[in-house]
């Protein structure tokens, strides 16, 4: 049991570090986040990594040929939409340095639309499917509960980075959605180059 807990926090651990990144990336683009929307958002993340890794499982078990095929296809998927967010938020950043010091600290405080949260949750936790393959063995009470501490590990963690990203997006004024935006693609980019080319 303990042994299962400690895999399950590690493996929630090593899960959240791209969803860790892009908190960070929110909450430097948004200082002044609402509590309640970082907790929404931190929540968002952990419910996508508490999913993914379950309908992993569930494919093994029910289509795993298809499954196997769609893997190919994650870096890509990842890619194309962090590289999208990432390249907007860039955009927007470069655009808040060029305007004057009001203008840039208004548009600064802009928060993520429902969208891109959406989106930011996809392209964080897709790879987190083929986590399903490394629990395949466990029954579904099992998988379950991995994914259970999986997705709340990632709450605590994107909590953790949301909070550092507002605290240096204060000090960081326009450039922190530049700051943001390229994190994103480099996210984006390390998830690729990982997956295709290692």
């Amino acid at each position: 049991m303990v042994g299962f807990l400690v895999n399950s926090i590690l493996l929630g651990i090593g899960l959240a570090m791209d969803a860790f990144s892009v908190s960070l990336a929110n909450g430097l683009n948004n200082p002044k986040m609402k509590r309640t929307v970082m907790m929404y958002m931190a929540a968002t993340f952990a419910i996508f990594q508490f999913a993914m890794p379950l309908i992993g499982w569930v494919c093994v078990h029910t289509v795993a040929i298809v499954f196997t095929a769609f893997q190919a296809f994650i870096p890509y998927i990842a890619l194309v939409l962090l590289a999208f967010i990432g390249g907007k938020m860039l955009k927007e950043g470069i655009h808040q340095v060029r305007c004057d010091k009001d203008h840039a600290s208004e548009k600064a405080i802009k928060e993520v639309t429902f969208g891109a949260l959406m989106v930011q949750g996809v392209a964080t936790s897709i790879d987190a499917l083929s986590v399903g393959f490394t629990i395949a063995d466990y029954s579904l009470v099992k998988a379950l509960g991995a994914c259970l501490v999986i997705g709340a590990v990632t709450f605590v963690i994107c909590l953790v980075g949301i909070l550092i990203g507002r605290k240096f997006g204060t000090k960081l004024s326009g450039w922190a959605s530049v700051l943001g935006g390229i994190i994103l693609i480099g996210i984006g980019l390390e998830i690729f180059i990982s997956n295709v080319f290692f």
